[in-house]
C-alpha cells in the first residue's frame, strides 16, 4: 500500500472491475488504486498490508460471495470498512439497499455506473480524512487534542 489514503476496487466482472479501475484513476491522486476479481485475493491482500484505512468499492455479488462478506472479512484491519465503502449492484433492489443500511454502507451505485456519481462518492468519502488530516497539521492545540484521544483510548 501506499502512504496515501488506496482504493480498493472488488468486481468478480473483468470488464467491470477494469472500467472501475480506469474511472477512479482518471481523478484520484490521494493514493493508490488497487483493484481485484476475486474476494479472496482482494481479503488477503488487505488483511497483509500495514494501513487501516481504505476506500472500498465493492460489488454486491462477488460470485459465491457478498460484498458484505469482503467487508465484514477485512473489517478488523479497517474499522472504517463499512462506512468507507462504495457497493455497486446491478439492481439496487429492496433488498440491497436494506444490506447496504443494516451494514453501514451509504453510497451504492447501480450498474451502468455514471463517471461523475462514482466521482462523487469516492471524493466524499476521501474528503472526510483529506480535511481531518488538515485540521491536524493546522491546528496544533487539536492535534493535542486528538493525541491525548488516542493514549485514553489505545
Amino acid at each position: 500500500m501506499s502512504d496515501g489514503l488506496d482504493v480498493i476496487i472488488v468486481d468478480d466482472d473483468p470488464a467491470v472491475c477494469r472500467l472501475l479501475t480506469d474511472t477512479v484513476k482518471s481523478f484520484y491522486t490521494w493514493g493508490d488504486v488497487r483493484s481485484f476479481t476475486s474476494a479472496d485475493e482482494a481479503i488477503l491482500y488487505c488483511l497483509s498490508s500495514p494501513a487501516g484505512v481504505a476506500i472500498f468499492i465493492v460489488d454486491v455479488f462477488l460470485g459465491g460471495k457478498s460484498g458484505f462478506f469482503f467487508l465484514d472479512a477485512v473489517e478488523k484491519k479497517y474499522p472504517s470498512a463499512h462506512t468507507d465503502a462504495i457497493v455497486v449492484s446491478g439492481n439496487a433492489s429492496e433488498d440491497v439497499v436494506n444490506m447496504c443500511m443494516a451494514s453501514n454502507v451509504y453510497y451504492l451505485l447501480e450498474k451502468p455506473i455514471r463517471p461523475f456519481a462514482l466521482q462523487f462518492a469516492v471524493r466524499a468519502i476521501a474528503e472526510k480524512y483529506l480535511s481531518f488530516a488538515k485540521m491536524l497539521m493546522e491546528d496544533q492545540e487539536f492535534a493535542s487534542s486528538v493525541a491525548s484521544l488516542a493514549r485514553h483510548t489505545g
